[in-house]
């Protein structure tokens, strides 16, 4: 086999093992488990209030192409014994400007970190990010 039909065949084997459009599970799973600033709490001296924070200015990286991704996270909680201290709440979503990460990874990530942090009531957190290739992606998750 001649060296352009043997540089075929390896392309070929390669194509065939990867998922389509190159994805693999190491993207797929990027920034799950990074470790993040800890998100610090106080104690709640009321009830029956809901919280809503937005964070217009998120950044991640994706972790297939390495572009950086924008957008606004908005978390809505109602506290139950303790809420959210804001300043950490700023370093943690910082902390995704270098991460590769990909958005519904993001927003899950930040439910349940959210969630670990301070126990609420119910919660949610909404990913508004920017269109890119003509596609602009929203991602909401609950708790519970």
């Amino acid at each position: 086999m001649d060296d352009w039909n043997m540089k075929r065949a390896t392309a070929a084997r390669i194509t065939q093992s990867r998922p389509a459009g190159g994805y693999t599970d190491r993207h797929a799973e990027s920034g799950i488990a990074a470790r993040l600033p800890e998100i610090e709490t106080w104690p709640n001296q009321f009830k029956n209030y809901q919280i809503t924070i937005e964070v217009p200015e998120y950044t991640a990286i994706c972790p297939k192409t390495g572009l950086p991704d924008f957008g606004t996270i908005r978390i809505i909680y109602v506290p139950d014994k303790r809420c959210i201290e804001l300043k950490s709440l700023k370093m943690y979503i910082h902390a995704y400007r270098n991460l590769g990460i990909f958005y519904e990874n993001a927003v899950n990530r930040i439910l349940k970190d959210l969630v670990q942090a301070c126990r609420p009531v119910h919660a949610s957190v909404t990913g508004e990010f920017t269109a890119r290739g003509g596609l602009r992606s929203v991602i909401e998750v609950r708790h519970p």
